[in-house]
């Protein structure tokens, strides 16, 4: 009897079970920055985003399941011809993310192919509109229309391009070496011409020294001369003054006829020195030489008679 209950539950029992293996494996929890694009019967239902989701077993189907965050390609290089017939090599990197999940899953068969594809007939179509100078200094201006051209495509495949760049531009083995060589020329002409450069400044600093040197000696001398020619005024001042200070104290003394006399004899002393050839005497000092004269002539005989009478005497 008990066998017979167990085999008659039995049936719940793996009804039971098979349902919550059924639940349980049907549990699907969508992680960040990511989502579920849902396909009913074969046809799409809905598109999961971050959370716990529970798909209908047998039912419900996940399609793709979709990286929201910003992803990187790194394109090999694709060869382009640009407006002057030079063949070269150009390798791009696109930055991008994907804005619907849907649109992305079947907008179009296989995505990263249909970007790689169009990256490269996008940059054929601007690089033949430029020449070889052009496009070796347009790196801004090729990445700024690749990604309005990429951009305006992909918006119906559900991805959003946010940048495109330009990793290397190698032109032929050619053209580099006469690039190299042209930019050896073009940096040896700058050297010649800053070093003449140079040596013009060199010399205008050197003449710009030698006129500031003659003019601060002709400064010099300039001040030289003035401070001699005050102090040649100043001595002269000095003189004059002193004597302008004798004759007022002369003055002041009120001197008399005698040391008047005296003074012109001094006078007369000092003009009469024995350079001069010819010298005129005003007959007042005339007048006193005479007396002086007398008075020496008699002093010379009073002393030679003085001497005779003592020889006499002997």
């Amino acid at each position: 009897m008990l066998i017979y209950d167990i085999l008659s539950f039995m049936p719940f029992l793996l009804l039971v079970t098979l349902t919550v293996v059924l639940i349980v494996t049907n549990i699907r929890i969508v992680p960040q920055a990511n989502a579920y694009v849902i396909e009913r019967l074969g046809a799409y239902s809905g598109t999961w985003q971050v959370g716990l989701h529970i798909k209908i077993p047998l039912i419900d189907k996940i399609a793709n399941k979709v990286s929201l965050k910003e992803h990187v390609i790194d394109f090999p290089p694709q060869p382009v011809i640009t407006k002057d017939n030079v063949t070269m090599e150009i390798d791009t990197v696109i930055y991008f993310q994907i804005t619907d999940p849907k649109l992305y899953t079947y907008g179009v068969a296989n995505p990263m192919s249909a970007i790689e594809n169009l990256t490269a007939t996008t940059l054929r179509n601007i690089i033949g509109d430029l020449e070889l100078d052009q496009t070796l200094t347009s790196r801004e201006l090729i990445n700024t229309k690749m990604r309005l051209v990429l951009d305006e495509a992909t918006d119906a495949w559900g991805i959003k391009i946010n940048r495109v760049e330009v990793k290397n531009i190698t032109p032929p083995k050619d053209i580099q070496t006469a690039m190299e060589k042209q930019m050896r020329a073009e940096r040896e002409r700058r050297e010649a011409i800053l070093r003449a450069e140079g040596e013009k400044r060199s010399a205008i600093l050197v003449a710009e020294g030698h006129k500031e040197s003659v003019i601060l000696e002709a400064e010099a001398a300039k001040e030289s001369a003035i401070r001699a020619a005050e102090g040649k005024a100043e001595a002269i001042m000095m003189v004059q003054k002193a004597t302008a200070d004798g004759i007022r104290m002369l003055v002041e003394s009120k001197p008399n006829k005698e040391i008047i006399a005296l003074k012109s004899l001094e006078a007369f002393e000092a003009a009469a020195d024995g350079k001069a050839t010819k010298i005129i005497i005003p007959s007042e000092i005339a007048g006193l030489a005479g007396l002086a004269t007398s008075l020496k002539e008699f002093l010379k005989d009073d002393t030679a008679g003085g001497i005779q009478n003592a020889e006499a005497e002997e």
